[in-house]
């Protein structure tokens, strides 16, 4: 790649994590309940550190650009988990999603789990 381009792609990439996790927070300031707000914070959380350490990892050269990809690599891999734990013990702690027309499944599994102990 162009030396000269490669500063701008590392400043853009920059601007654009930036600017996707103002959002993320934005969504978890605005969105009603702790559900949305989690997927609000993991997913443009997640997106936007991605964007910003690709802009690391082409702004700069050698060990510090393989960090970051290395870095990049993790969160993907983390964040899907994290945000899956974390909710599932909301859940499991009584703190109910608001539900729109298609209802609650996970209210529906347990209490098929429930129905099939008791048998």
């Amino acid at each position: 790649m162009s030396a000269g381009l490669l500063p701008w792609l590392a400043s853009a990439l920059l601007l654009a994590g930036a600017l996707i996790g103002l959002v993320g927070a934005i969504g978890v300031l605005r969105l009603p309940d702790s559900y949305t707000r989690m997927h609000a914070a993991s997913k443009a959380g997640a997106l936007g550190a991605v964007l910003v350490l690709a802009g690391v990892a082409a702004a700069s050269e050698g060990a510090v650009s393989l960090e970051a990809l290395f870095a990049i690599a993790v969160l993907l891999a983390t964040t899907p988990l994290a945000a899956h734990a974390v909710s599932r013990a909301a859940y499991r702690a009584g703190i109910l999603p608001r539900t729109g027309p298609l209802g609650d499944a996970m209210a529906q599994d347990s209490d098929q789990k429930d129905s099939s102990s008791r048998r």
